[in-house]
């Protein structure tokens, strides 16, 4: 049975950096040279970053990345690795449909991938399945592929396939079986979810199977914008059985010998759901027997918690890096959720680049002042303290403000000054509401929802507890000191705008209602159906309202780390103006 050392590299690409991600390929394909693999792969889109959003639609843009792979191609054969097929992800354009037509994305750009051998080209192939829902617009912006590519490396046929070729039926994935494919290699940019991985997992094993053949699944890592890519890569046997996984949220190479079928003849012709096979031989014979070195590992999986709070911090870390920032800015309440924030801004930018703000007003309470002060001592981030005390009594004198408006007032008027310390220091400063907030429209306007990023923008206030109390566990389990006050885990939230308030003032307790909102915001579910799975009718028809009345505020809330299946963004989408009610 013919050999084959497969290097399958998860690596972090920047949007638009399309110069500095192919000197990440070439460092990279050079690391599995020296690691006597065969073939190499990246991810999805690996050479223009993922996704790339409308500058699929820039002309300029589409021709500067298939420049660049050519190039790249030259490169690799003249640096001595030109024999070595390299897969990479790219963004093409589909040569055959060059006029424009009702529906059909303008230049009709292709998320593609390419087999680069020998200085050239050897092969080009789009992807086929082109997602539509949640966080993609592939539609939007792209072509589908009709191709069946394959490629016989050391007389192995590996068939080749892109992310959502592997999620949907049919296409590539039969194909594989039918053109009696040894390997099928699936490059990937798939989203982090919370939960994602045990979904993936069971995917590729049903489509190992289904394919007929040994499965490799290469993913992305680091972060863009509101997404995380958490790696993940997975090579599983045609049977099911995983043969090797790669750590999660980590850049670097899984490198596994194999040992696949023999390729037969030459296939051809058109396969399942009509696709044209498109066979490129780069190497007929087999390798000479060698003994298998590598077995590629499987890497301890993280417990729930710690997968959320890893991808928190990946999210946050990729997006101040690669927008050029270089520290952050926190208002410290002494409450659950800036404590949060800025324990991952600890963990994301290293306490030399976190600065916090504590902020008392009238209201504020001693603990809370003393819970925010601890929260530094423990993490060692900056702290300073800058009461808005004569700022809200001048306010208040010249406005004569009551009831909410004086309320909302100290909100803001804490926003003002975060954004002041932000303009004259250089900080970007980071907004602390969580999920349930937002939901609901808990948030001040030019207040609490002043910043740059939201790092727990898609956390339910329930998780933020779980979330706390996990890194405090986690630090004592490695004999460090907890980051988190435990006064602020244990005493009730409150935004301290009046005198002795708490949020269940106003709101449900929070395991009710993130209960209600799992089930209205991420899952769609209508208000007979949540007063069906026990919740009161009164309780639900009042959460409901204050979701629909609050799409005009979340809509003017910063980005943030997405790690549900729903979050607040591309993934749900409702009109701001909006006459529907599921409570009436």
């Amino acid at each position: 049975m013919p050999q084959l050392r497969v290097a399958l590299n998860q690596i972090d690409s920047s949007v638009g950096d399309i110069a500095g991600n192919a000197e990440t390929i070439v460092h990279w394909t050079r690391h599995s040279a020296e690691q006597g693999a065969h073939l190499v792969a990246f991810p999805e889109m690996a050479l223009t970053g993922y996704p790339v959003e409308d500058l699929a639609l820039r002309s300029s843009f589409v021709a500067a990345s298939r420049a660049t792979l050519h190039a790249l191609a030259r490169r690799l054969e003249s640096e001595g690795l030109g024999e070595l097929p390299v897969i990479v992800g790219y963004l093409d354009r589909a040569t055959e449909k060059t006029q424009p037509r009702y529906g059909l994305p303008a230049g009709a750009p292709q998320n593609a991938a390419a087999v680069l051998h020998r200085g050239e080209v050897a092969l080009a192939f789009a992807k086929h399945h082109l997602p539509n829902y949640g966080v993609f617009d592939e539609f939007r912006y792209f072509v589908p592929g009709d191709t069946m590519p394959v490629i016989r490396v050391h007389g192995v046929d590996v068939a080749l396939a892109i992310c959502e070729d592997l999620w949907q039926e049919g296409g590539r994935v039969p194909a594989a079986r039918s053109v009696g494919a040894g390997l099928l290699l699936s490059i990937n940019a798939s989203p982090y979810e919370r939960e994602k991985d045990d979904t993936r997992l069971e995917l590729v094993r049903k489509r190992a199977q289904e394919a007929g053949c040994t499965t490799a699944y290469l993913a992305m890592i680091g972060g863009q914008d509101e997404l995380v890519f958490d790696g993940d890569s997975i090579v599983v046997a045609p049977d099911g059985e995983v043969i090797a996984r790669a750590p999660q949220f980590a850049e670097g190479c899984v490198v596994i010998d194999l040992d696949l079928p023999a390729a037969g003849p030459v296939p051809d012709g058109i396969v399942d759901d009509g696709l044209r096979v498109d066979h490129v031989t780069l190497s007929a014979d087999p390798l000479p027997a060698y003994e298998p070195e590598l077995t590629g590992g499987y890497a301890d999986r993280l417990d729930d918690d710690e997968e959320v709070y890893s991808a928190l911090v990946v999210g946050l870390r990729a997006y101040v890096a690669k927008n050029g920032f270089r520290s952050v800015l926190i208002g410290l309440s002494g409450g659950i959720d800036s404590a949060l924030t800025a324990a991952i801004a600890c963990d994301a930018l290293g306490a030399q680049n976190v600065y916090g703000v504590s902020l008392p007003s009238r209201y504020s309470s001693e603990h809370s002042r003393d819970d925010a002060a601890e929260l530094a001592r423990r993490t060692g981030l900056h702290f300073r303290t800058v009461p808005i005390g004569p700022m809200f009594d001048a306010y208040l004198d010249s406005l004569k403000l009551t009831g909410l408006a004086e309320e909302n007032l100290q909100s803001r008027l804490r926003g003002t000054t975060l954004m002041a310390i932000s303009n004259q220091e250089g900080h970007i400063v980071l907004a602390p509401g969580n999920k349930s907030e937002l939901a609901v429209g808990y948030s001040t306007l030019y207040g609490d929802s002043v910043g740059a990023f939201g790092p727990i923008k898609d956390v339910y206030k329930t998780s933020v507890f779980r979330l706390a109390t996990w890194r405090n566990r986690s630090a004592e389990q490695r004999g460090q000191t907890p980051p988190i006050p435990e006064n602020s885990i244990t005493k009730p939230p409150s935004a301290e705008l009046r005198p002795g308030q708490v949020d269940t003032d106003t709101l449900p307790d929070y395991e009710v209602l993130d209960a209600i909102l799992d089930l209205y915001v991420d899952r769609d579910q209508g208000r007979d159906a949540i007063v069906a799975a026990g919740f009161d009718p009164e309780t639900v028809a009042r959460v409901l309202l204050l979701v629909d009345r609050a799409e005009y505020k979340r809509r003017q809330y910063p980005p943030g780390t997405k790690i549900s299946a729903k979050g607040f963004g591309k993934d749900r989408r409702l009109p701001i103006t909006n006459r529907w009610r599921e409570h009436i």
